[in-house]
């Protein structure tokens, strides 16, 4: 979901001058990695041990927690003035009073990026959200996430920081539950709001495009995490897990996964044969 600009309007990254970090692709991210799913080799590397804000990738750890609590995804809740957003007052079509189900609220954190939709799952857990916040970070903590911090499900808050290298682990363990894989790749949604029935699609575009065959996924953006984006997806051969924060225009994210991908390519055809790793690294601060 949009937010408000912060004071700034310069996120963390291009405040720690990460964009001046040169790679061979010209990637416009200014965080980027790409791992073997099953092997775990880095195939690209740039800043991905940069610890920044990263907006709504937060949301596969909130479905992380959720569905490994197996809480019932039949059970109604409703959303509450708790849920309206105070941090960036981004908008939102689900209107307090709305009573929907778990697992609709997953559906629509995932795919959508509701986050009211998030708060509310976050809300709704057993000891509430400080229990929930809890949670996450205690999950973190277990993949082996030590770059990690959340202070709340959404994203919205700043305060929710990564690392590439840490957000592959956690796209990894998110690609274990096909409820998560199912959910973050569906192409639209139409959930029952009060009197309404409301469309919701996915913020992701190349879920739309048949050349791509993706196994999870999850967008983000606030003016402090720039543009990012977390997937699984399958080519050249291989699963990937792809890793992009900080990307600075608002379709550059998904054209530096085109960029990948056009790269894996060539590789794979070439009788050179790929890289086995490309890094690249900005001098100076890289953590926050």
């Amino acid at each position: 979901m949009a937010a408000a600009s912060g004071a700034s309007g310069a996120s963390f990254g291009q405040l720690y001058g990460l964009h001046q970090t040169p790679d061979p692709l010209e990637l416009k991210s200014s965080v980027a990695l790409v791992m073997d799913q099953d092997t775990n080799e880095v195939l690209l590397a740039k800043n991905s041990e940069a610890v920044l804000p990263i907006a709504s990738l937060t949301k596969l750890m909130t479905a992380l927690v959720t569905v490994e609590a197996r809480l019932s995804m039949d059970e109604q809740v409703t959303i509450t003035v708790d849920d309206i957003d105070t941090e960036k007052n981004s908008s939102s079509r689900l209107a307090v009073g709305a009573t929907l189900t778990r697992g609709e609220l997953l559906h629509l954190a995932l795919m959508a990026s509701e986050n009211r939709a998030a708060h509310a799952l976050g809300r709704s857990y057993p000891g509430g959200l400080r229990a929930f916040v809890s949670a996450m970070n205690t999950k973190a903590r277990l993949l082996g996430m030590g770059d990690t911090r959340y202070v709340e499900p959404t994203g919205l808050s700043s305060q929710n920081q990564s690392s590439a290298k840490d957000l592959a682990s956690l796209a990894k363990a998110a690609y274990q539950h096909p409820l998560i894989r199912d959910l973050s790749t569906s192409r639209e949604y139409a959930a029952r709001v009060g009197a309404r029935t409301v469309q919701f699609h996915n913020t992701n575009g190349l879920i739309r495009n048949p050349s791509w065959d993706i196994g999870l996924q999850k967008t983000g953006y606030i003016v402090e995490a720039g543009r990012c984006l977390v997937m699984q997806a399958s080519m050249a051969g291989r699963k990937l897990i792809l890793v992009f924060l900080d990307s600075a225009g608002r379709y550059s994210r998904l054209a530096d996964a085109e960029r990948v991908r056009r790269w894996l390519e060539r590789a794979t055809t070439s009788s050179v044969g790929p890289s086995p790793e490309v890094t690249a690294r900005a001098p100076g601060k890289l953590t926050s």
